[in-house]
């Protein structure tokens, strides 16, 4: 598994849990960089911070595109590891320049397919889609 690909792990985990939480991700990713050596040291990769802090600064848009374009699904119903991969995803697709959209949404697909349901990964590849192809007449 490439760097990357481990801190999009982790920034799904940080995701997840303020979701889970009812808390901020930014909160989540403070309590969890412990920086000391020892058995707790946990170091938050730099990519995972800047997923997270992307996200959290998108996240009202990104939100909105979710639930624009999840046709038949209100953000609530959505599942909670489907609902943040494709936020991460689309934090990556919209504000992460130099990042292919491809290689976004085939992390996000492999995410999917690794944590959710069977059905997730398709509905996701068809929701991450429709905004990629869409990308350059949003207003951002």
């Amino acid at each position: 598994m490439s760097a990357r690909s481990k801190a999009r792990k982790q920034s799904l985990d940080i995701l997840f849990e303020a979701d889970i939480r009812g808390t901020l991700p930014l909160d989540i990713l403070a309590s969890r960089d412990v920086t000391e050596d020892g058995p707790d040291a946990r170091p938050i990769r730099e990519y995972t911070r800047e997923i997270i802090t992307g996200v959290a600064e998108h996240r009202r848009k990104i939100d909105e595109l979710i639930a624009t374009y999840a046709q038949g699904w209100d953000m609530d119903r959505l599942p909670a590891v489907d609902r943040n991969i494709m936020r991460l995803a689309l934090y990556e697709i919209l504000w992460s320049p130099g990042l292919d959209d491809a290689i976004a949404i085939d992390e996000a697909l492999s995410l999917a397919k690794e944590l959710s349901t069977d059905e997730s990964a398709g509905y996701i590849h068809g929701v991450l889609g429709r905004i990629a192809s869409l990308k350059d007449g949003l207003a951002l």
